[in-house]
């Protein structure tokens, strides 16, 4: 069976993304060559990508262009190369490469790709699927990246979860750039 794994980042206060719905503060301007490897590392696995409209449309404005491909060429490269779906119910089209557009409720989606064969699914982003989903128990893991900046404002990746969530941390990584990876398994 496919695992559903969370990769998002998040501010020391807790903000997956800040005020404006920006996600900007994830990119570290400490260099670190460590960590940039691991971000290389990270981009040459396979699998799904799993994104709600928002998070698809500025990654889909991003990945695809020159830019990123000489800013960071293999993350690039798998961005545009991976299957992806995207939620929406109000989108009428999906035109980034190898994008599927599922109008249906996310959760009885996820159910269906997690028992077909293939490769781990990862969410980036998405706040609201990812609230969605974790209090349905659909996702088996969340790989957190707590990044040294307070934001202020902005918004969790868990807001209007309606019930209170527990974990179980599998792994821990520090950074020199002072980026923390957690990795942490739903306690059922």
């Amino acid at each position: 069976m496919r695992k559903l794994i969370v990769f998002n980042h998040v501010s020391l206060d807790g903000y997956f993304v800040d005020a404006n719905g920006d996600m900007r503060f994830a990119q570290n301007p400490i260099p670190d060559a460590e960590w940039d490897a691991f971000v290389s590392s990270n981009a040459v696995g396979g699998g799904m990508l799993v994104f709600g409209r928002v998070t698809y449309d500025l990654m889909a404005s991003f990945w695809p262009t020159p830019m990123a491909a000489q800013q960071m060429p293999d993350v690039a490269k798998q961005m545009n190369s991976l299957p992806k779906v995207v939620f929406s119910r109000t989108m009428q089209a999906a035109s980034w490469q190898n994008t599927r557009l599922v109008k249906s409720d996310p959760a009885d989606e996820i159910r269906k790709l997690k028992n077909e064969t293939g490769a781990d699914m990862v969410i980036f982003g998405s706040g609201m699927i990812v609230a969605q989903l974790a209090q349905t128990s659909l996702i088996d893991e969340y790989q957190i990246v707590v990044d040294p900046v307070v934001l202020g404002k902005g918004r969790t990746m868990f807001d209007g979860l309606k019930e209170k969530l527990t974990f179980k941390l599998k792994t821990s990584r520090t950074f020199d750039n002072g980026n923390v990876l957690l990795c942490y398994e739903p306690i059922a």
